[in-house]
């Protein structure tokens, strides 16, 4: 599985549409085949934060970035951003999807 966080700084202005702007782009990318998941979150300290947690069967991601819808997204987020997101991007061998967190001891 390949595991990709990024953390876009959106510039103030553009933080409570940012969703909406980027909500084509989720939806393209959800319907990929080899698409796992492709979440968003707004920081709890950084409002102006999104980070999206994705992940792609192994060999999956390079359609993805290879895609029209992910070219639009990269033309569409260009002028909502401060900065270059930044990301962690690692292949998790073996792995296909979340696992359950055994020490709250709930299952």
């Amino acid at each position: 599985m390949i595991f990709i966080v990024v953390k876009f700084a959106v510039k103030p202005e553009h933080a409570e549409e940012w969703p909406s702007r980027v909500e084509a782009f989720t939806q393209a990318t959800r319907a990929e085949p080899g698409n796992l998941w492709f979440e968003w979150s707004r920081s709890l300290d950084d409002p102006d934060t999104y980070v999206l947690v994705e992940a792609f069967q192994d060999d999956a991601a390079a359609a993805h970035v290879g895609s029209a819808h992910f070219a639009e997204a990269m033309e569409t987020m260009r002028p909502l951003v401060q900065r270059a997101p930044e990301i962690v991007s690692t292949t998790i061998p073996g792995t296909t999807g979340w696992s359950r967190m055994g020490e709250l001891g709930l299952d």
